[in-house]
């Protein structure tokens, strides 16, 4: 699927969500920036690529987004969240390796460039009266989550003019399960995690967060993000870790 496809339709989608905030009770919004440090392997038609010590990937900080609308009644609640990652690197194999339908020669240096593009939406209920039993204290969110994947890598050696690369769209259904705890009025500590294993594939995406409100709406929070991402799809497999800490700015209403 053609990645400017993929981002239409999640917009379209984020657009077809919109009205529903007429009808929302609350809402959540923050933006923030993810260190992201990715360690494990990729290959596409061939061998597997460590890509912290053969690709030579870096740590890199990227944007993490996210809503969250509250709905009334018995209409699911809605979490959209946007998580783009890119990486690139410069390395050398003493041996030669196939990507694709090419063979990269040895001793050769060559470039590479993987992105894993993430965009997730989920549809989730609250456990009824938990919060209210417990007095505002506790809170538990449980449903299904969609993630896509937009995936693209590439391996180039410009000396020899040897390139191959590939692009798809991975669509993976999950389940998705949140806990928040809220001891004092101005401090929030929660916990998040979607996951889904079937046929040699695996995805976990875990978060911890912990949420400061200073004043009115706003609030600070900060925390750490893991991923895995096992996956054996369109000649695509990966067995990929990505994990770092965050930071976000929002306003809860």
């Amino acid at each position: 699927m053609n990645k400017k496809y993929v981002i239409a339709s999640f917009i379209s989608l984020v657009l077809f969500i919109i009205p529903s905030l007429v009808f929302a009770i609350g809402a959540e919004v923050s933006l923030g920036m993810w260190q992201q440090d990715p360690t494990g392997y990729f290959s596409y038609k061939g061998e597997q690529l460590s890509v912290d010590n053969e690709l030579r990937y870096d740590t890199e900080t990227k944007l993490l987004a996210r809503a969250k609308i509250d709905m009334p009644l018995f209409i699911p609640n809605i979490y959209l969240m946007y998580s783009p990652m890119d990486f690139d690197g410069n390395g050398i194999k003493t041996n030669s390796f196939k990507f694709g339908d090419v063979t990269f020669q040895a001793n050769i240096p060559f470039k590479s460039e993987l992105e894993l593009n993430q965009y997730d939406i989920a549809l989730y209920y609250g456990i009824p009266f938990l919060n209210t039993l417990s007095a505002g204290i506790l809170n538990v969110e449980a449903g299904l989550n969609c993630k896509i994947i937009d995936f693209y890598g590439k391996i180039e050696q410009p000396d020899l003019s040897l390139s191959e690369s590939k692009s798809t769209t991975i669509p993976i259904p999950m389940v998705y399960l949140g806990v928040q705890v809220k001891p004092i009025k101005w401090i929030t500590i929660e916990a998040e995690g979607r996951g889904v294993a079937y046929s040699g594939s695996g995805y976990y995406d875990l978060i911890g967060r912990v949420k400061i409100h200073p004043f009115g709406p706003l609030f600070l929070s900060g925390g750490y993000r893991y991923e895995k991402i096992k996956i054996d799809y369109s000649d695509v497999d990966s067995d990929i870790e990505i994990a770092g800490p965050f930071m976000e700015l929002g306003v809860s209403f």
